[in-house]
């Protein structure tokens, strides 16, 4: 891999395709094996990023927050608190233009408010409750709701679907343009959030797939980013929220879809790949401690060890993180010890994109 990031777009620090991707990848290699190397490893990678910034995109995985975000880690990792919190502070200074309801800035996790809601959660998760107060995290997720009902209002759907997404005029199904849990006030939860998901589950197929976007009739795509490789995480969440079986049953469900159809010939990445899938697995056994679920994830790792093997598709950033063989290498190492998978938890997965 590294030998092969020597051809790799200088310029794209993105943790979806880029040099901030590579960096999440060491950070993980060290927080499973405590191997100091490789947190150095991943500082150097970060390092790059945090002096390409270039103000264009705001989110965790396609823009400047995910430098950040990931550089206020890794130096509260290695107890350089002034530089964690000079990054912290350049993350904070986006906000105004987050919540700005005037502005064209759409809502999904690549492009949108929850992948910035995404990396202020990131960063009280791994540094600490708190690091980002959450006043400022509830003013995003407040951006995001009212966006949500005026669209629906729009389209004349509050009844169905309280809360309505889109991204270039789709409204997209997959966990790739869906925003991540966060919290929510009880009223809120129970009648927009609650009602849009159930409206999304309706769009099942008999399969138990599920479409890329609401008004595509085509049961196709088995990924992460579309499929029920994404909608499974919506359902967890789901699960765990309102404590109703009929979300466990249907993740459950949507797990056996991945395990006929889950193996691709995409790539072996996370966003459309069979790692990202592989994930799926990992997160029901650490929701229902079922090893059937174990199971499946160790023969998606498997089909992962052989890469390369299979006649896949190779991608445009075949190193990178959400489409090559660091995505593949991350979760192979979560294999190792899957009581503690780290896979970024995007899980509300109900809105945009291919």
């Amino acid at each position: 891999m590294e030998e092969g990031l020597k051809t790799a777009d200088p310029h794209d620090c993105s943790a979806y395709t880029g040099w901030t991707g590579i960096a999440l990848l060491y950070l993980q290699l060290y927080r499973v094996t405590c191997d100091q190397t490789y947190l150095l490893r991943s500082l150097d990678y970060v390092k790059r990023t945090l002096r390409n910034l270039n103000g264009r995109r705001v989110t965790f995985l396609c823009g400047d927050a995910g430098p950040l975000a990931v550089g206020a880690v890794i130096y509260h990792k290695l107890k350089s608190d002034c530089e964690s919190q000079e990054c912290i502070t350049k993350l904070l200074q986006l906000q105004r233009a987050i919540v700005c309801q005037e502005s064209d800035l759409p809502d999904e996790l690549l492009y949108g408010r929850a992948g910035y809601l995404y990396a202020l959660m990131y960063l009280n998760i791994e540094i600490g409750p708190g690091t980002v107060c959450e006043s400022a995290i509830k003013e995003v997720v407040n951006a995001i709701i009212e966006s949500g009902k005026t669209l629906s209002r729009e389209e004349r759907k509050t009844e169905r679907c309280p809360l309505l997404y889109q991204w270039h005029r789709k409204q997209y199904v997959g966990a790739a343009h869906g925003m991540p849990a966060a919290k929510v006030d009880h009223e809120t939860l129970t009648e927009m959030v609650k009602p849009s998901i159930d409206y999304v589950r309706h769009k099942k197929f008999r399969s138990g797939n599920y479409p890329s976007s609401l008004s595509n009739e085509t049961d196709r795509l088995v990924h992460w980013c579309h499929g029920a490789p994404g909608v499974v995480h919506m359902l967890m969440q789901a699960y765990k929220v309102f404590r109703e079986e009929k979300y466990l049953k249907e993740a459950m469900e949507c797990s056996d879809v991945i395990w006929q159809r889950g193996l691709l010939r995409k790539g072996y990445g996370i966003c459309h790949g069979t790692a990202g899938n592989g994930y799926s697995f990992l997160s029901l056994y650490q929701l229902t401690q079922d090893k059937k679920y174990l199971y499946r994830a160790c023969k998606f790792a498997e089909w992962c060890l052989d890469y390369g093997a299979h006649g896949c598709r190779i991608p445009d950033r075949p190193y990178s993180l959400f489409e090559g063989m660091a995505g593949a290498i991350h979760f192979l190492s979560d294999i190792l010890r899957p009581e503690t998978a780290q896979f970024p938890a995007f899980e509300l997965g109900s809105s945009k994109r291919d």
